[in-house]
């Protein structure tokens, strides 16, 4: 059986002519469904429901959560900072849906895969907090948004010893494409990092009482076609989510 796969996608709430307009709008880049199709999951793009019980009920029919890609930002308030950068942040719809949905999803030891902003919010869900923008504080950083395509790679990271993500690759790096401006900074009381840039930042985060509950701030859905190293990743997930037991 394939297994099903929920994906979160972005929302427009009215405000944004570039997605949507005036028309209140879910969208989701096709790359992240072409991902699972491909490796031979059945994607489902979820309503970033209001109501827990249903959020619960969406979690009892998937064998699989990942957690996509933003463009705005997490608002600093939620990790007790204040908003330093001119930047958006995300629809309160899509955080409140996904910081919630996270605890489900640990609970029930769902596997979920957490990609750039995905990762982001997997931190802060469970009580860390980021670098609101690399370039301002971090001295010294890599160039984490590349200026060619995400499709080519663009720097290394190191891969923990004895991490989930260690034993998916098995590598102690590999290169990764880049496109983001935050990054965790202190890791969730409950996490680890399980990846570094050169330049000291994290890369990977996750949870050592899951199965699989693994992020990464990386790009993997532009690069598995062609990186067998990332291929790996979204494989041992649906690996992971086959073995999702769901009472049925």
């Amino acid at each position: 059986m394939k297994p099903i796969i929920g994906v979160t996608p972005d929302f427009n709430a009215g405000d944004r002519k570039e997605w949507g307009g005036r028309e209140p709008t879910f969208f989701l880049n096709a790359r992240y469904i072409r991902a699972v199709e491909e490796l031979g999951g059945i994607p489902l793009v979820l309503p970033l429901h209001a109501d827990r019980a249903t959020r619960r009920r969406l979690l009892q029919q998937l064998d699989g959560l990942l957690l996509t890609g933003s463009g705005p930002d997490l608002p600093p308030s939620l990790y007790g900072e204040r908003q330093r950068y001119p930047f958006r942040t995300v629809s309160e719809r899509r955080r409140n849906f996904e910081l919630d949905i996270l605890h489900l999803a640990q609970q029930a030891d769902l596997p979920l895969l957490g990609i750039c902003g995905g990762m982001q919010a997997m931190n802060v869900a469970f009580g860390g907090s980021l670098i609101q923008d690399i370039e301002s504080q971090v001295s010294k950083p890599l160039q984490h948004r590349q200026q060619n395509r995400a499709t080519n790679l663009s720097h290394t990271v190191a891969v923990a010893s004895g991490s989930l993500l260690r034993r998916i690759v098995r590598s102690i790096s590999m290169k990764v494409n880049s496109s983001h401006h935050q990054s965790v900074k202190a890791v969730a009381p409950s996490l680890v990092a399980s990846a570094l840039a050169p330049d000291g930042i994290v890369e990977a985060i996750e949870s050592p009482a899951n199965r699989f509950f693994l992020g990464i701030q990386w790009h993997p859905e532009y690069l598995f076609d062609r990186h067998p190293l990332h291929r790996k990743i979204f494989e041992a997930f649906l690996r992971a989510a086959r073995a999702t037991d769901r009472g049925l």
